[in-house]
């Protein structure tokens, strides 16, 4: 039986330069860091309030196929691939504490359904969507 998610994968550009950012800019801290055969480097970090979900930070490559990875590639410089979502308890001050650490914002915090959202970039380009949840229930009306 499934019993929780426990690693999410990342695709970065540089492992040692997102081990930083993830650290040092979100707050996140480090769990393994080995490099195995092939010279293949499985990167973890891990948020102190949720350690049991490991956030692997990968570089594109092998068992992917070549033209899988340059595609990937491709997503990642024009900032087409997706991150994480992560859960804030005030989206205006974490925008304002990120957006002083030089992180890039897609979109400042704004009002949603389900609560007050804000999208930035991670150093790889990757979008990471904060959110500051609301109390109330969410229907499929409050999207039309």
């Amino acid at each position: 039986m499934i019993t929780n998610i426990s690693i999410v994968s990342v695709f970065v550009k540089d492992i040692d330069e997102s081990k930083r950012f993830y650290v040092d800019i979100l707050g996140f801290e480090e769990k393994d860091d080995i490099t195995l055969g092939d010279g293949y480097r499985w990167c973890s970090v891990v948020h102190p309030n949720q350690p049991e979900l490991q956030v692997s930070l990968a570089i594109p490559g092998p068992p992917f196929s070549e033209e899988l990875v340059t595609a990937m590639k491709r997503a990642q410089d024009s900032g087409g691939l997706n991150g994480l979502g992560l859960t804030v308890d005030d989206c205006e001050q974490t925008y304002a504490d990120l957006s002083a650490k030089g992180v890039e914002f897609l979109q400042p915090p704004s009002a949603r359904p389900y609560g007050t959202e804000a999208v930035c970039r991670d150093n790889s380009g990757n979008w990471v969507v904060l959110v500051e949840p609301s109390d109330r229930t969410v229907t499929a009306a409050d999207f039309v």
